[in-house]
């Protein structure tokens, strides 16, 4: 997905929630709780699988479409919080990983006097 096409989305998302006088509940909190929400609906369908059963599930049509879904609904959430706040959600990914890329060299290259903390994201 192109910059141009998440813009795209996002003013369709904000079409569709004006038309509808929803945003007066797009507020950060709100949309943050929604992400979260959706999010744990897509884990919902993974909670009982094995890792086999869960490499799998794009197998099945009747599974295949509810993850589609609720991928579509977290990427709406988070795309609709990205622009409440004026982030550039592209922007911000790409420099995230350029953080990473430092924080966790590749193994062998590590300059051995800096100290690394290898399972934070943050």
């Amino acid at each position: 997905m192109t910059e141009l096409d998440v813009q795209a989305l996002q003013r369709r998302l904000a079409a569709f929630a004006a038309a509808r006088d929803w945003e007066q509940y797009h507020t950060p909190k709100n949309l943050a709780a929604a992400l979260s929400v959706e999010a744990s609906e897509l884990v919902e369908i993974f909670q009982w699988l094995t890792p086999e059963e869960s490499a799998r599930v794009m197998e099945r049509p009747e599974t295949a479409h509810r993850v589609a879904d609720e991928v579509a609904d977290v990427l709406a959430y988070l795309l609709q919080f990205c622009e409440v706040l004026g982030i550039d959600a592209l922007a911000a990914l790409s420099q995230k990983i350029d953080r990473n890329e430092s924080r966790f060299p590749v193994p062998g290259r590590q300059d051995p006097t800096e100290s690394s903390d290898r399972h934070s994201s943050e």
